[in-house]
């Protein structure tokens, strides 16, 4: 639930890491303000933002005195979010961090979404929707690399999401939200057809944008079509 809270989070509505941290929050049930950043005037480089994330890069959080920052990928920020707010503060238990071995089962498939699927999934995000966005062109070339590296990555998904309903097991975790943000934008393009060809993959993706926290989150998200 956003406005009126501790938490600030700084970035752009249309960043996937910033999309990140924000279905956190929401999944989590922690109040929080979003204030967006005027990217086009390179405010991510202005001092006080420098204060925030010396990187210059989006996002940045603001926790009472905490202060996180993105390089761009959020995972310590989403990491923070949960273990502050999920358990006894509304949220489902994203991290499993009570127990050992479904805890593992979740870091290693945010490795492999590190590793794995961000690798190739933000070339073809960033020709197919970014760039538009901002007027410019997609590059046919890299485009067709990584949806060809993409179909690998997610034939192992397919397999292991014939045996769960999750990456990490039967539940929900950091692990699945992690996908979120540029998922949402492939799905928006042609290439939302190497989903579709994975029933397995295709399932759980439509489980996972079908939870609230995500539908919400989605739907500040802009595209070159808005």
């Amino acid at each position: 639930m956003a406005g009126g809270g501790v938490v600030k989070v700084y970035g752009a509505a249309a960043s996937p890491y910033v999309a990140t941290v924000l279905v956190c929050l929401e999944e989590a049930g922690a109040a929080y303000e979003f204030v967006p950043l005027d990217m086009a005037a390179r405010e991510q480089k202005t001092p006080h933002h420098l204060a925030r994330n010396p990187f210059g890069k989006i996002p940045a959080m603001e926790d009472g005195e905490l202060t996180l920052f993105g390089t761009p990928e959020s995972r310590a920020i989403a990491r923070y979010v949960l273990r502050k707010y999920s358990n006894g503060g509304g949220g489902a238990d994203l991290l499993r961090e009570g127990n050992l071995e479904e805890a593992a089962m979740v870091d290693a498939w945010l490795e492999a979404e590190a590793h794995q699927y961000l690798p190739a999934v933000s070339h073809i995000v960033r020709q197919c929707v970014i760039l538009p966005m901002i007027g410019g062109a997609r590059d046919q070339r890299v485009v067709d690399e990584h949806a060809g590296e993409l179909r690998e990555v997610l034939r192992a998904y397919d397999a292991r999401l014939g045996e769960r309903a999750y990456l990490a097991g039967d539940f929900v975790s950091l692990a699945d939200l992690a996908h979120f943000g540029f998922t949402h934008y492939l799905m928006r393009t042609e290439y939302a057809a190497l989903v579709e060809e994975r029933a397995n993959v295709k399932a759980w993706w439509e489980r996972l944008s079908a939870r609230p926290a995500v539908r919400k989150v989605a739907a500040l998200m802009p595209t070159a079509d808005h």
